[in-house]
């Protein structure tokens, strides 16, 4: 059996390399995936108590949660193809279409 804090640890590694991700990058794909592994960071936290207290309302909240993650990712890349097809690049630093 696998100590619950191995998960833990996991999981907050998986966080902690998601915001990281996400403050350093200035690709917009690569800002999406590091979001995607927060959801998943998440999830596995969900799964890990779920099992530990023996209920499935962790499990319960994973599936919420990858439905949004998936609507979260298509509309994000949509939003990403259009503005590639406007400004020719992913770069976040060049990308200032919204701005008046």
């Amino acid at each position: 059996m696998i100590p619950i804090e191995y998960y833990l640890i996991l999981s907050a590694f998986m966080f902690i390399m998601g915001v990281i991700g996400v403050l350093t990058r200035k690709n917009a794909i690569i800002v999406f995936m590091s979001i995607e592994l927060m959801l998943n960071s998440a999830n596995l936290t969900f799964v890990t108590f779920s099992s530990y207290l023996g209920n499935v309302t962790g499990q319960l909240f994973v599936f919420f949660v990858m439905t949004v993650a998936a609507a979260e990712a298509a509309v994000g890349l949509a939003i990403i193809i259009a503005l590639f097809r406007n400004k020719q690049t992913v770069s976040i630093d060049e990308i200032n279409i919204l701005k008046w």
